[in-house]
C-alpha cells in the first residue's frame, strides 16, 4: 500500500471514528439529562436573573452557541451555573467550554496520527481505531471531569473560609457596622487569606449598592456558593430581617454554632482514623507478623521433619 493511500484510509478512520463518539455522546448526554430531570430540582430562580442578562457579542462565538449542544437555553443556563459555581463567571464561558471539549476531542487523535506518522511507527488498523476512539474520549471527558474537580475543590474551601470570615462579621456588626458595610469591611480584611469568599462579599456588595434588595442578594449569595452554611447563613439573615430581630446576636448565636459544626466534623474525621487504619494493619503488617511467628517452626519442619518422614519411608 502506498504512502498518500494509507494516510487517506487513516484519516477517513479518524473522522469515522470521531463521529461514532461524538454521536455515542450526545446519546448519553441526553439520557443523563432525562434523568436528572426526572430525579432532581429545577434550579431556582435566584441566580438565574443575573446569568440570563450576560451575553456574548461575538459572532464566531454566538455561532458556536448556536451550532452546538448549548443552543437550548436551559442546557446553556445549567452550564453557566456549573461553570459559576467552579469560579468562571465570564460570559462567554460555556461557550468556551464547548470550544475547548470539541478541539481536544478533535486534536488528541489527530495529534496521535500526526506523530505516529512523524515517528514511523506502526500499528495495526484496529490499534489506530482503537487508540484513536480512546483518544476522543479522554478529550470529551477530561473538561467534564474538571469541572467537576474544580467545582468540589471551590466549595470544600469555602466550607473552610466561611466561618472565620463569619466570626469577623460579627465582630463588625457588634461595634456598629451595618450588614452591607459588614460585607464591604469584611471582604476587604480576608481578600488574601479567604479570596474567594470575599469575591463573593464585594459581588453582595455590587449588587445591594445597585438597588438590588437585601433578600434577593443574600438568596443570591447562597445559590451561587452551593455551600449548605453559606445558604443557611442567607436564609437565617432573611428571615431576621423579616421578624425584625436583632442581627449581631443572630450572627453571634449562628457562628457559635458552626465553629460547633466544624469541632464535630474535625471529631468524625478524627474517629474514622482507626478504622482506616484496620486496612494497611490486615494488608501489610499482619501478613509479616504471621510470618515471623510461623517462619521458625516452618524451617524446623523442613530440616527435621520431612527428613525424618522421608527416611522413614525408604527404611
Amino acid at each position: 500500500m502506498t504512502f498518500p493511500l494509507e494516510l487517506i484510509i487513516e484519516t477517513l478512520t479518524f473522522f469515522m471514528a470521531v463521529a461514532v463518539i461524538f454521536a455515542i455522546s450526545d446519546e448519553l448526554e441526553r439520557v443523563f439529562e432525562q434523568r436528572r430531570r426526572l430525579g432532581e430540582l429545577r434550579a431556582t430562580a435566584a441566580t438565574a436573573p443575573l446569568l440570563q442578562e450576560r451575553a456574548s457579542t461575538n459572532s464566531f462565538l454566538m455561532w458556536v452557541q448556536k451550532s452546538s449542544s448549548i443552543s437550548d437555553s436551559e442546557a446553556r443556563q445549567k452550564l453557566r451555573v456549573e461553570l459559576f459555581l467552579a469560579g468562571f463567571d465570564h460570559p462567554s464561558a460555556p461557550i468556551w467550554f464547548v470550544i475547548v471539549r470539541f478541539t481536544l476531542a478533535i486534536g488528541l487523535p489527530f495529534a496521535f496520527l500526526i506523530g505516529r506518522w512523524a515517528f514511523g511507527v506502526s500499528a495495526s488498523s484496529i490499534g489506530v481505531i482503537f487508540w484513536t476512539m480512546v483518544l476522543c474520549c479522554v478529550g470529551l471527558l477530561a473538561p467534564r471531569s474538571f469541572l467537576d474537580r474544580r467545582v468540589a475543590s471551590r466549595r470544600t474551601r469555602m466550607e473552610f473560609e466561611f466561618p472565620d470570615a463569619l466570626d469577623l462579621m460579627v465582630v463588625c456588626i457588634e461595634s456598629g457596622l451595618s450588614l452591607e458595610a459588614a460585607f464591604v469591611r469584611v471582604g476587604q480584611e480576608v481578600r488574601r487569606s479567604h479570596p474567594r469568599i470575599a469575591e463573593e462579599f464585594a459581588r453582595v456588595s455590587d449588587e445591594l449598592r445597585a438597588g438590588r434588595s437585601r433578600t434577593e442578594a443574600l438568596r443570591a449569595l447562597g445559590e451561587r456558593t452551593g455551600v449548605g452554611g453559606v445558604k443557611s447563613f442567607a436564609a437565617l439573615a432573611i428571615q431576621t430581617e423579616a421578624l425584625g430581630t436583632s442581627i449581631a446576636q443572630t450572627l453571634r448565636t449562628y457562628s457559635v454554632e458552626m465553629r460547633e459544626t466544624r469541632f464535630l466534623r474535625a471529631e468524625e474525621k478524627a474517629l474514622r482514623i482507626p478504622v482506616l487504619m484496620t486496612i494497611p494493619l490486615v494488608a501489610c503488617i499482619l501478613p509479616v507478623i504471621v510470618t515471623a511467628l510461623l517462619l521458625p517452626a516452618i524451617i524446623d519442619v523442613i530440616r527435621v521433619l520431612i527428613p525424618a518422614l522421608a527416611g522413614h519411608g525408604v527404611h
